[in-house]
């Protein structure tokens, strides 16, 4: 077995969230990935509706997709949601010998050295790091020091153990969709079709979660 761990604020999810899961999850061989918003994310501005409500969007974004599950768990803590401490539960979860992957963006990884206990995220799990082609950003001197020598090359290379490398991997689905951009759409009044799946924008209309009011 192999699990996975996709954090976010999901604020709303959408089709690219969604669609890198899907390619995450078959790229590594996942049997689950846990999707896990966070109800206040430590590095980031306060999301606009509740931890409660995104979740249920997220829900209703993933349906009945296999593999991905909608995990609530980061909703049920008072304070900042770290992510070291949702790796060991699921590491707690699921034992000792099954390989656990936490998945970042590059622009996340670039913040890696400033999260919380940073140091210990590979005593629990891999890192996997959605690389952007074409992108390149010198990576800063805290988080060289944090990685170290952990990156390897490859899918089989990274689960040849449970917990401890970081990979660079890059995605077939080139989906430049973002939360702020669907936010302010519709906040605009403007159509958000085919940005998030159909059953998240009904939800959103049906709610009135992300307009503003007259």
């Amino acid at each position: 077995m192999r699990i996975g761990m996709l954090g976010g604020t999901f604020d709303p999810v959408h089709l690219g969230h969604l669609r890198s899961a899907i390619e995450v999850r078959e790229a590594l061989g996942l049997d689950k990935l846990h999707m896990i918003p966070a109800p206040q994310p430590p590095l980031r501005d306060t999301p606009q509706v509740s931890a409660v409500q995104r979740f249920e969007l997220l829900k209703a974004g993933i349906g009945d997709t296999p593999g991905l599950l909608a995990d609530d768990r980061e909703l049920h803590r008072d304070g900042p949601s770290y992510s070291v401490d949702t790796l060991s539960e699921l590491r707690q979860q699921y034992g000792d010998k099954v390989p656990l992957v936490m998945v970042i963006g590059f622009d996340a990884f670039l913040r890696l050295a400033r999260w919380h206990n940073a140091e210990r995220l590979f005593d629990f799990a891999h890192l996997v790091v959605i690389s952007r082609p074409g992108y390149q950003s010198p990576w800063p001197e805290a988080l060289k020091e944090l990685v170290g020598n952990r990156e390897v090359s490859s899918v089989q290379s990274l689960m040849h153990n449970t917990h401890g490398g970081l990979l660079m991997l890059t995605l077939p689905s080139l989906m430049a969709i973002s939360a702020t951009y669907i936010r302010e759409r519709l906040q605009a009044g403007k159509s958000v079709r085919y940005l998030l799946p159909e059953s998240v924008e009904q939800a959103i209309f049906k709610y009135g979660l992300y307009q503003i009011d007259e």
